[in-house]
Order: C-alpha cells, then structure tokens, then sequence
C-alpha cells in the first residue's frame, strides 16, 4: 500500500519514463500525490515485462485552455471591447434595480418607463466614440425600441458590441458571518446559447467578496470557483465572459487591507480559471479598485489608489488578459474618473479601463426626469461623462470642467442590484 500522504503540505515528486527517458520532478498537491503514489505503488507490482513495453509514463498535470470553434471569435471580440480610448457601459440593473432608480425621479416602475429610459441610453447618437460595448439586462436584450427597432440592432448600429448579465443575483451563504454566494450556473449553458442566438456577444457574472464579514476562506472559495465556471461555460457558448469578484466597499477598514483581500481573492480566481481551461486571451476582467473601506476616516488620493491597485493587479493578473474594466462601486463620478486616469499615466500590460454603472448614469437620470423633452440634453450629459472617462484611459483627463454634482459620493451601504 502507498504510504500516507500529508493533506497540509505539497510534495515534491518524480516521475520516471521508460528506457532512455529522464526523469523530472515537480511539486504537486497533496491530491495529486496521492493520486500519483497509488498508480506508482500499482505499477511496480506489475511483472517487469509490461513495464519494460511501456516506453514513456506519461502524467498530464494540466489541459490546455479552451480552443474550441469560438476561440479565434473570442480573442477578437475581446480586444475590440478593449480598445483605445473605449469602455463598458453597465446597464444591466435588475427591473427591481431599475426601479429604484426611476422612483428616485418620481415615475413608476413598468416596463414602459424601462423601455423608455434604456432606449434613451442605447440611441444616444455618437456613443461608440467612447464606448465599446454595453452590459443589457435580459429584458433589456429581448426588447425593441418605441420605434420598433431591437435595442441589440441600435447597439450594433453604433458599433457597440452587446453583452448580458448572466448569473442570478446573491443569496445568503449558510454558516458564514453575513457572507453571500452566486446563483446562476444551472442552465447557464443553454441561456448562454440563447444570448448568443439573440445578438450578445459577452457575458458578465458578478459575485462579491466582503471585508468586515470576514471574509471566510471557503465563501471566497466558492466566490472564485463559480466565477471560474461560469466562465467555461460562457466561452463554450461564444461569449467574452467578464469576470467580476467585486471587493465590497462596506466598511472601516484601511487601504493595506482592502489590498490583502483583493489578492487572495484574485490569487484563488486565476487558480480557478486555469483549473478549468479558461482562455485568458478571451475573458475580461470587472475588478473593483484598491480603496479604503467606504466608512474609513482617511481617502485616498487617485495616485494613491492607482499604486495599490496596480501593484495588486500584477501581481496577480496574466498580461494575456486584454483588457482590465474597472467597477465603480460607489464612487463618485469625479472620483472614478480620476483614479482611473492615474493608473493611465504610465504604460500597463493591459487596457485599463472602465465597466461604470451608477458612474456614467447618475447625471444622466437626474437630467432626464423621465421627461421626453429632456432626452437630447439627457444623451449629451452621457456623452460628456463617456469622454471623460474615455479620457481617463488614454491618460488624458482633465477635471477642471466638472460640476459639484458629479463629486456626490454615490455609495450605499450593503447595496445590491
């Protein structure tokens, strides 16, 4: 019988070819030891003439990533995403969400206010000069303009690439300190195929990691691995999966900690990724940026914020990955702008850029008023805030213009969408 393997420790291992082969050493789990210390325990106790046939014993520690007939499509699709200059609008706010955020300028929440207020967003004229593609709600995805066109057809129209949020909201994690977990990868794959019969050509699945809950190994764990599937499961389908562990910014917690969390959360995400095959040429990334915790006395300046979040985005996150779009979480317009034109003021291995909800809306919605008559000036306050922030990944920004109402701070606490 093979002897006991530590399940605390890695072991280093080595593997003997047949005739005329060397050996070589790796380090491996404890599970692949184990696993490799009984095959090597069955195979001695074979007659030494079947071992003597076998020219080469080979051991496959890891497969490829996903080549499969969507691959070439995905590394394009991508990289248009990422280009130059562009980012993601996210509109894909549940209709509960939506909403809230129509209540906010006093109209009810039906769907004719929802078709009413996207269309404004997915029609406004020159918007692909700033913005390479848009996040829909599946609502959002399956429905037509007042003027009977397909929202899918306006944003491809503008040569904005479609994307649909895929996983099915947060519930609560049993046994954890307040912790949530992802639902959504049941049928994932044969929504995926739908999407993408439908015109979507990303994907985005968002779960959240919380500081003062903890947070606990295992809800990070499964914060990662869900990510990790959904993300094979999406690449098979022919969409760019976003990939998106959003560090809550709940809490009084200082700038080193938020740091800390964020690369263990990302370290275990990419060990997840790569455990399934992900093509990481093919995926996007949807982190949120190094701050301090929302409620922390002390705020960082954009120079600060920029240094800690890329220090821990190379740490941790291949230079095969195209492209890097940041979450707002709550920041302020003005504040989301700035730090990401910090980290734009030198050369990354990656398109740093920007996935802003609530970032590229808030002006937007407050202009509108729900109003027919305000949808012009409505569009032109979305394509100020989209230059500016197209201007911020290109290094460019230049605040000097920017009203009080876009420095508001947006967060709130325990938010959910």
């Amino acid at each position: 019988m093979p002897s006991r393997v530590d399940p605390g420790a890695c072991h280093r291992m080595t593997i003997l070819g047949g005739p005329g082969c060397l050996p070589f050493e790796f380090v491996a789990s404890p599970f692949v030891a184990m696993a490799a210390s009984v095959a090597m325990s069955t195979l001695s106790t074979r007659p030494t003439s079947a071992v003597s046939r076998s020219r080469r014993t080979t051991v496959t520690v890891q497969a490829a990533a996903y080549n499969g007939s969507y691959a070439e499509e995905l590394v394009a699709t991508a990289n248009k995403i990422a280009s130059p200059g562009k980012g993601i609008l996210a509109m894909d706010e549940s209709n509960a969400t939506c909403g809230k955020r129509l209540e906010s300028i006093g109209l009810e929440n039906t769907v004719e206010n929802r078709q009413a207020y996207r269309e404004l967003l997915v029609t406004t004229p020159g918007l692909g000069q700033y913005i390479s593609g848009a996040i829909l709600f599946e609502e959002t995805l399956y429905q037509d303009t007042r003027k009977g066109t397909s929202m899918v057809a306006e944003l491809n129209k503008s040569g904005l690439v479609p994307g649909i949020k895929v996983d099915k909201g947060l519930h609560p994690f049993a046994n954890t300190n307040g912790e949530s977990w992802c639902a959504g990868l049941d049928g994932l794959a044969q929504r995926c195929a739908d999407y993408y019969k439908q015109g979507a050509r990303f994907a985005k699945w968002r779960s959240v990691v919380s500081i003062p809950a903890g947070p606990t190994s295992i809800a990070v764990r499964d914060c990662a691995y869900g990510l990790a599937r959904y993300a094979a499961i999406a690449q098979n389908a022919g969409l760019v999966p976003i990939v998106e562990p959003e560090i809550l910014l709940d809490g009084e917690h200082d700038i080193d900690r938020t740091l800390e969390v964020a690369e263990m959360t990302w370290a275990e995400t990419f060990k997840y990724l790569a455990d399934n095959n992900v093509l990481f040429e093919g995926i996007l990334l949807k982190p949120s940026m190094v701050t301090p915790g929302a409620e922390h006395p002390k705020r960082s300046t954009p120079e600060e914020v920029a240094s800690y979040t890329l220090k821990m985005l190379r740490r941790r996150v291949p230079p095969a990955v195209p492209g890097i779009m940041f979450l707002s979480g709550g920041q302020s317009e003005l504040e989301s702008t700035l730090n990401l034109n910090a980290m734009n003021q030198s050369p990354n291995p990656w398109h740093v850029s920007f996935s802003y909800a609530r970032a590229l809306q808030n002006t937007v919605l407050k202009t509108w008023k729900g109003e027919e008559a305000n949808v012009q000036i409505a569009q032109e306050s979305l394509l100020k805030r989209a230059k500016a922030n197209s201007d911020a990944q290109l290094g460019k920004y230049d605040a000097s213009g920017e009203s009080a109402d876009a420095a508001k701070g947006m967060f709130e606490k325990g938010y959910t969408y």
